[in-house]
């Protein structure tokens, strides 16, 4: 049963890393390719506004009524629109595939994340282990995989850009770049003058990215097993699916959650958005973009099985301090750093402490949801999807207005207010277990 479940937990990874190569890929170029008027970053947040809505909306309607796997199916045949609208950038075309790629979104995560919980908690009955460790050690496995994305999305980009002569990739003639950058300073004085890449190297990017999303669903399709217990046959209609998600706000465990769950899409946006666009492409240009962020994905990658097993021995509290920990740090780092050609190394680097943090939101706090809510899944992760497309949507709403050290400011508030929150959420569980276990002889 082990060889079935993990090789199960392997094709959902593989499938989804394939799928989110295209996606990140294109979504960390966004800011600097398609930038005039603010259109590749209003694209984003339109499309986690229509993540949010569907994460409430549609996971629990589909998974009950076709399954896990035929929900996965569906939702990556509307992630494919979003590389496909690309090839024409318009406001119609890439708003239009932003919402397509929103609805699918939230029921393409509530599905994942439900089907690697049931699969984890059916090998723990079966061997005797704890059902949170198998969880932890299989979110481990698929973010393992499937951060590695951000590698392989940026290591296609930077090798079609770089391979590609010259086209308008150098960094851009800005005077002002890093925590200082301000949208509405470069309207008034225009003092950025990059360039977009022709066309032909545009259309080798994206033909590339639109293959990967096409094998991600045949991989699925074939090889991904059906799991029992994940479908309900009794009549679901939207508005029920609605008020599960709404009921499920009672528990105030679900509430006391909701600042670290929007800060995990707040920090993904200002890595993708701000750190590319301010810091990267306007120092060193938009070819060094995805070998950058590469370094944010191996550490990201590597972190996060490493965090899955750590986690059985250190318990999920020293890991979410030490993503807090190292989070404030690199926010004051931002503040404080002035980048320039000079300190090359440094780019690297906070990129890769980012992509540290990160894998412990991406992995312990996807878990964490999984093990508090065992009994109301759906809900649970249709939540947890809607929270962080709305941190997701705010960040990238935000981008073209705020100057870079307001928004730094912003996210030092909510991590710190999320940490605090997610402490009352420990002690809560503390208090149930000792409730639980009873007063000793």
């Amino acid at each position: 049963m082990q060889c079935s479940n993990l090789k199960n937990i392997l094709v959902l990874s593989f499938g989804i890393l394939l799928l989110y190569t295209a996606y990140m890929g294109l979504q960390t170029l966004q800011s600097s390719l398609n930038k005039i008027e603010g259109l590749g970053v209003a694209s984003l947040s339109v499309m986690y506004v229509s993540l949010s809505l569907s994460s409430l909306l549609l996971p629990p309607l589909l998974i009950k009524k076709i399954g896990c796997k035929w929900t996965i199916v569906a939702s990556m045949i509307c992630f494919i629109s979003y590389s496909l609208c690309n090839f024409y950038p318009s406001w119609p075309t890439l708003i239009i595939s932003s919402v397509l790629v929103g609805l699918g979104g939230g029921p393409l995560w509530a599905s994942k994340s439900t089907y690697i919980t049931i699969t984890g908690n059916k090998y723990a009955e079966t061997c005797g282990k704890l059902a949170k460790d198998v969880v932890n050690q299989y979110f481990g496995i698929f973010f393992l995989i499937c951060q590695t994305c951000r590698v392989w999305g940026n290591l296609i980009s930077s090798l079609v850009f770089n391979l590609t002569p010259n086209a308008g990739l150098d960094a851009p003639n800005q005077t002002i770049c890093g925590a200082g950058d301000c949208p509405a300073e470069l309207t008034q004085t225009g003092n950025s003058t990059s360039g977009r890449p022709s066309n032909t190297v545009i259309y080798i990017l994206l033909g590339s990215y639109t293959g990967c999303g096409v094998l991600a669903v045949l991989l699925i399709i074939i090889f991904l097993d059906q799991i029992q217990g994940d479908r309900d046959e009794k009549d679901i209609n939207c508005g029920s699916t609605l008020l599960a998600a709404f009921k499920h706000l009672r528990d105030k465990r679900q509430c006391l959650l909701i600042p670290l769950t929007m800060f995990s899409g707040f920090e993904q946006g200002f890595i993708a958005s701000d750190f590319t666009k301010s810091y990267v492409t306007c120092i060193l240009g938009l070819k060094y973009v995805g070998f950058v962020i590469i370094c944010f994905g191996v550490t990201n990658s590597i972190c996060a099985i490493i965090f899955g097993k750590l986690a059985q021995y250190t318990g999920r509290v020293p890991l979410f301090l030490l993503g807090a920990a190292i989070n404030i740090g690199c926010i004051i780092g931002f503040l404080i750093w002035k980048p320039a050609t000079g300190n090359f190394a440094v780019f690297f680097v906070m990129s890769g402490l980012w992509g540290i943090s990160d894998a412990v939101w991406q992995t312990l706090l996807s878990s964490l949801y999984g093990v508090l809510f065992e009994k109301n899944k759906e809900a649970a992760f249709a939540n947890f999807s809607l929270w962080e497309s709305l941190g997701f949507a705010i960040a990238f709403g935000y981008s073209s207005f705020l100057c870079v050290y307001i928004k730094l400011y912003i996210l030092m508030c909510v991590i710190v207010v999320g940490i605090l929150l997610y402490g009352a959420v420990e002690y809560i569980e503390y208090r149930n277990t000792l409730c639980e276990e009873g007063p000793k002889d």
